[in-house]
């Protein structure tokens, strides 16, 4: 028994064109859309009367995946909490990146928001926090060379 890889992240949204937006800014690319329901996405979900629209994007080298969900129904049973940067759980999607002050500035554009101010941490990397569409979190990362 072996682990190969994460193969993808999955995030659950309610306004999908603007997470979608949001990603593909960033420089994602889209990989695919599909609309799922069935009683096989109800028995893995553990939920009925699923409904629900996804969209695939992929990272420019094809390592990384990420997976937006849209759930029509059923309904999400609480609304989007903002989290900060020490709340405990999964808190944000790590990217590296080059220019990291373009991406920043493209996203804060796109109506993103910086955490804070881009760090150079200890001549390696610089790096920051955005809080993008629907809460979601972001770490960008550029290796300093």
């Amino acid at each position: 028994m072996k682990i190969h890889r994460i193969d993808h992240v999955g995030v659950i949204v309610n306004d999908l064109s603007a997470a979608k937006k949001f990603f593909l800014d960033l420089g994602l690319t889209l990989l695919g859309e599909a609309e799922v329901k069935g009683e096989w996405a109800e028995r893995i979900l553990g939920l009925n009367d699923v409904r629900e629209t996804v969209v695939w994007l992929g990272t420019p080298d094809g390592h990384a995946k990420l997976e937006l969900v849209k759930f029509r129904t059923p309904s999400a049973e609480k609304s989007i909490q903002q989290s900060s940067a020490n709340t405990l759980g999964i808190q944000h999607i790590a990217f590296a990146v080059e220019n990291i002050e373009a991406i920043a500035a493209k996203l804060r554009k796109g109506g993103a928001e910086l955490f804070g101010e881009i760090q150079n941490y200890e001549n390696t990397y610089k790096l920051c926090y955005v809080r993008g569409p629907e809460g979601i979190i972001l770490e960008l990362a550029e290796e300093i060379k």
